[in-house]
């Protein structure tokens, strides 16, 4: 009785974990960067929309290590859409305190999540491309690992 109450108990744990690791995304995509990253590098992100009625949010996804020289980060970005102009922003990441405390998950690769866009709605279906490169004064930038996009369906 006992082994058979162990073995649901473990199946159960185990289908619980991997339930839990299901990735909600419709796009999540990281490229590593080039170090140092060069400022007039850019990181290209192409994804397609099908369903353009529902919102989604839009994040950015940077990892860092501990020898990035600054508390934020600039990032230029661009979005083409299927149709109408380029969307040109300028996007502040703060990755650490005031104190030096680098923000995010990690030890030595600090992962941080920086909200874009909450509950947009595209206005086309079609395949949309997000350019990113670096705003900040340095030639050559040290310390960013990889940079990402995600897009979810909001709830």
């Amino acid at each position: 009785m006992n082994k058979s109450r162990f073995r649901l108990l473990s199946a159960l744990w185990i289908l619980g974990l991997l339930l839990s690791c299901t990735n909600t995304a419709h796009y999540d995509s990281y490229q590593t960067i080039e170090n140092p990253w060069k400022k007039d590098k850019e990181y290209y992100f192409t994804y397609e929309i099908e369903d353009h009625t529902v919102p989604y949010h839009i994040s950015l996804e940077i990892r860092n290590n501990n020898f990035y020289p600054y508390q934020n980060l600039w990032l230029l970005c661009a979005e083409e859409c299927p149709v109408g102009p380029m969307v040109r922003d300028t996007i502040e990441c703060i990755l650490a305190d005031d104190y030096g405390k680098w923000k995010g998950r990690g030890i030595s690769i600090y992962h941080n999540t920086i909200p874009v866009r909450n509950r947009y709605l595209y206005p086309h279906k079609g395949q949309y491309t997000f350019c990113i490169r670096q705003g900040m004064r340095d030639e050559q930038l040290k310390g960013i690992e990889a940079i990402g996009l995600r897009i979810e369906k909001a709830e």
